[in-house]
């Protein structure tokens, strides 16, 4: 039986909470509030004007990009500042200045993690996947709402940083597995073995690489990656969310595959957008990324 594909997309949006804002944006940029710092970062996004132009001037840190993708470097307005504790309910974390535009968690992604600390809480320990896991905000709400995770990343220094996050969040004794190891193979080699899990995440990247040198394509490798995550669901399994962020991929591209992976398992497919929206009233949302979630 193929699952239910929802007809209309679905915005996801991720408001303010305790540690992080997204407090104006326009003119290719927005002003964030990540715990006492405030921070500007670039958004081409952002074709409208500032609400508030000069609170951009005032900011704790600037990044200035130095090529169209994601490379730059952070001017402080005084003394540098490497890292910050930073909280999402009960999972504790670093924030840190990565030389990429990113501060080693994306706020956007707290309307996915909303969505999966719900699914964990209604299911007895279920064993969750978690491929591309990074900095492993995400397998951490899992671990607390009762989950077992499984991370996968395959970059040592994000594994290392995601211990660390347990380690803050008072999770470390949690059942939680570390990994580094390219996503295709240690999910091919799970295939072989009969494993079996009752809800996986991925949140790959547009191109990357593996321990090794494996090179990942998003648009070349997502198609098989996601049949054999597909084959890895237990009989009871609850969900398997998607998520990407590509300029040339929609939430309606991204249902469609997962529909095609899921084609034998029922269920439901629910597909959109995931959006930061400005803090106060009126408050303007910029869409960041897609996502299609599979859930039974």
């Amino acid at each position: 039986m193929p699952p239910r594909l929802n007809p209309s997309p679905e915005t996801l949006v991720t408001r303010a909470w305790q540690d992080y804002a997204l407090l104006d944006s326009g003119g290719g940029r927005k002003l964030e509030r990540y715990g006492r710092f405030t921070v500007v970062r670039p958004e081409p996004q952002c074709f409208w004007e500032p609400r508030d132009p000069q609170a951009f001037d005032q900011a704790d840190a600037v990044f200035d990009p130095t090529d169209e993708d994601e490379a730059g470097r952070w001017r402080f307005k005084g003394k540098p500042i490497d890292t910050f504790p930073l909280a999402w309910r009960d999972v504790r974390f670093t924030g840190r200045f990565t030389p990429f535009r990113h501060l080693a968690f994306f706020p956007e992604q707290a309307a996915n993690w909303e969505w999966l600390d719900a699914r964990v809480r209604t299911l007895k320990r279920p064993k969750v996947l978690n491929l591309f896991g990074y900095t492993g905000v995400a397998s951490l709400a899992c671990a607390a709402a009762g989950a077992e995770v499984t991370h996968v990343d395959a970059s040592k220094k994000s594994v290392g940083y995601a211990r660390e996050n347990a380690e803050q969040s008072g999770l470390a004794d949690k059942p939680i597995r570390w990994i580094v190891e390219d996503a295709r193979k240690y999910v091919a080699r799970e295939v072989r073995r009969g494993s079996k899990y009752d809800g996986i995440i991925l949140d790959p990247p547009k191109y990357g690489r593996g321990p090794t040198g494996e090179v990942w394509r998003l648009f070349e490798d997502m198609p098989d990656l996601l049949k054999d995550c597909a084959a890895l669901l237990s009989d009871e399994a609850s969900f398997l969310l998607l998520n990407a962020y590509a300029a040339r991929i929609s939430g309606l591209s991204l249902a469609h595959l997962m529909a095609e992976a899921t084609a034998n398992r029922g269920g439901t497919i629910d597909w959109g957008e995931l959006a930061l929206a400005e803090d106060g009233k009126d408050g303007r949302a910029i869409g960041l990324s897609f996502f299609a979630r599979w859930s039974a």
